[in-house]
């Protein structure tokens, strides 16, 4: 893959404002992603994601503030900045009248590539689409739909790819194999910003996050920092017999399918709360210490947002 100068970010926008009718979709936003990273855009629907990307991809033109893939303004440098970026979209779009080897070979030559078909057979390999390559688009599963928008993506290897819920409404089979290959590619070097609702896949793939709502970024760090920002862990008990001794009682948050659940400030706190079981003659049946996760993260943040 090309390398560029490492100081210029893969992405950046800054002051991005873009209005539809009465709705400010962006205001104001502010964003660097940097070359090699893979990076999370999450957010609530309307949050203002897919119309930050379709600005990147040239799809809508911002009302104001500028916006650069590898430090080619998408605007008066948009023959390179698209040459530069691959985006997947949400949307299932397709040709219904030719195969997936001559999509991707159309797809091609709109960046001016001929004989392409080395890499192409590459791509369809790595998605387990060679068997499906002179099959019409219209006879194929959503799942296999999915795969080739992700495959028309990568047909001019761009350094920067954009997945905007490639995961939607495809089974676990095909989303473990579409990870793997993202992966590699971004282990290649390949920066890589992905919007999703599963927040379980931005927390095990992503190094960093930003949180969007009503078109502004409500949260920009790294996932790991995200996550302790959560301080509350939880104690989940079964006990014999069902029930807490005064001094804990305070601590319950719930108590729901014969197991007490207890809030759990720090680790330190699990042992006394173990030994007060022990002195009130209760038997732990089952027990469990579940983490924040990023779930927990983004309802928290969000409800701060607003």
């Amino acid at each position: 893959m090309t390398r560029y100068a490492s100081e210029l970010p893969a992405i950046r926008v800054h002051k991005l404002h873009k209005h539809f009718g009465d709705l400010h979709a962006l205001q104001g936003v502010d964003l660097e992603v940097q070359q090699g990273e893979f990076f999370a855009l999450l957010g609530p629907n309307g949050a203002g994601k897919t119309t930050l990307i379709s600005i990147l991809a040239g799809l809508a033109r911002a009302d104001a503030g500028d916006a650069q893939v590898l430090g080619h303004d998408v605007v008066k440098d948009y023959r390179a900045a698209r040459q530069l970026l691959g985006v997947v979209p949400q949307e299932l779009v397709y040709d219904p009248f030719f195969t997936v080897r001559e999509g991707l070979r159309i797809q091609s030559g709109y960046f001016g590539l001929r004989r392409n078909d080395d890499w192409i057979d590459e791509v369809m390999a790595n998605l387990d689409l060679l068997d499906k390559a002179d099959r019409n688009m219209r006879t194929l599963s959503g799942g296999m739909k999915r795969r080739v928008l992700v495959a028309q993506a990568l047909v001019h290897k761009p350094p920067v790819i954009i997945l905007d819920e490639p995961t939607a409404g495809v089974d676990v089979e095909l989303r473990q194999s579409l990870w793997a290959f993202i992966r590699r590619l971004n282990e290649q070097g390949h920066t890589i910003v992905l919007t999703t609702h599963y927040l379980e896949e931005a927390q095990t793939l992503c190094n960093r996050i930003a949180m969007l709502k009503q078109g502004r970024v409500v949260a920009l760090d790294s996932t790991a920092n995200l996550l302790n920002s959560v301080s509350e862990r939880y104690l989940r008990l079964k006990l014999e017999p069902d029930r807490l001794p005064p001094d804990l009682q305070s601590c319950a948050v719930s108590h729901a399918d014969g197991f007490q659940v207890l809030a759990l400030k720090q680790f330190a706190d699990l042992e006394p709360m173990l030994a007060q079981l022990r002195s009130a003659g209760i038997c732990i049946k089952e027990m469990e210490l579940t983490q924040p996760d990023l779930e927990d993260v983004f309802v928290q943040i969000m409800g701060r947002a607003g």
